[in-house]
């Protein structure tokens, strides 16, 4: 789908489920997205997966982050979209540690960014990241985000961000990256 300098942000497939499960039941990687790890066994998961690879969600996209190898090192999505407003919101995880701060989070969101202004009629890109969560708001701020506002749900304290067209740092009609 979206080639970066080091990451393809493509479509998912059945064979990342066996890394999203892993991801997913991780206590860590869950405390980072402010979620509950899984509790489901691997093959209820799978069966649901299957469905959701099947049937996605009106107004959402879910992408692999692969490295330009071709392994599967996290995921990003693209969800409440909506082009009245001209607005959507991302998320994003490296849940292999191997790549942790090493660009490749800032190259899929950049990737991702390119994907979403050339492709969806958006103005406005946001996002919320734990506020204490320093090491994703210094990649957000990296790609052009900047803080916006802050909010708390469900007792957790995050920082808005958000990153528009016409301050975007990537030119997206040509398609040049950074």
């Amino acid at each position: 789908m979206t080639n970066g300098g080091k990451v393809v942000v493509c479509e998912k497939t059945l064979d990342d489920a066996a890394n999203d499960y892993a991801w997913q039941t991780d206590p860590e990687l869950t405390h980072l997205t402010a979620t509950h790890p899984l509790s489901i066994a691997f093959p209820d998961y799978l069966s649901k997966y299957k469905c959701q690879l099947r049937y996605n969600r009106p107004g959402k996209y879910s992408f692999s982050i692969k490295t330009q190898d071709g392994k599967h090192i996290g995921n990003c999505t693209c969800y409440n979209i909506d082009e009245s407003l001209g607005e959507t919101e991302i998320g994003i995880i490296i849940g292999d540690r191997n790549y942790w701060d090493k660009g490749y989070g800032a190259d899929a969101v950049k990737s991702l960014v390119d994907h979403v202004f050339s492709n969806i009629r958006i103005i406005r890109i946001y996002l919320k990241t734990l506020a204490s969560n320093k090491r994703a708001q210094k990649c957000f701020a990296k790609c052009g985000f900047s803080a916006c506002g802050q909010i708390v749900i469900g007792g957790n304290s995050y920082i808005l961000m958000e990153l528009h067209r016409n301050n975007c740092r990537q030119n997206t009609v040509n398609g040049n990256n950074p």
